[in-house]
């Protein structure tokens, strides 16, 4: 059987299981921004600023922007810009490699991961 660890490799499974994990927590929403083509051909971009965080986290008092990544992916400069920018407003920001990585950023400990009365 694989590892969790094996099993998070895609951008797209770290979100989920850090979607799953801080619902312990609070709300975390997935910031959809897409593109699409239009009937005649031209092409729409809908949704959030480029470089926006993949999840939004809202906890009791404060929210956070977690910007989602594999181990080797790279942030990019409009992605980089808008956490600086966030954590300027003082709102928590950071990239996530892993479910622990969201934690340390929304201010959860590793005690907390394990302790089921930790919303309460």
């Amino acid at each position: 059987m694989p590892s969790q660890e094996g099993c998070l490799k895609s951008e797209r499974n770290i979100q989920a299981a850090i979607r799953v994990a801080l619902s312990k927590y609070g709300i975390c929403f997935r910031l959809n921004v897409g593109q699409f083509k239009t009937a005649d051909g031209r092409y729409i971009s809908s949704g959030l600023p480029r470089g926006t965080s993949d999840l939004l986290f809202i906890g009791y008092g404060y929210i956070a922007f977690i910007e989602t990544k594999t181990a080797k992916g790279r942030a990019s400069p409009e992605q980089l810009r808008f956490i600086e920018q966030m954590r300027k407003y003082g709102h928590r920001a950071g990239i996530a490699r892993s479910v622990e990585d969201a934690m340390m950023i929304i201010g959860a400990s590793k005690e907390d991961a394990g302790n089921e009365d930790a919303s309460d």
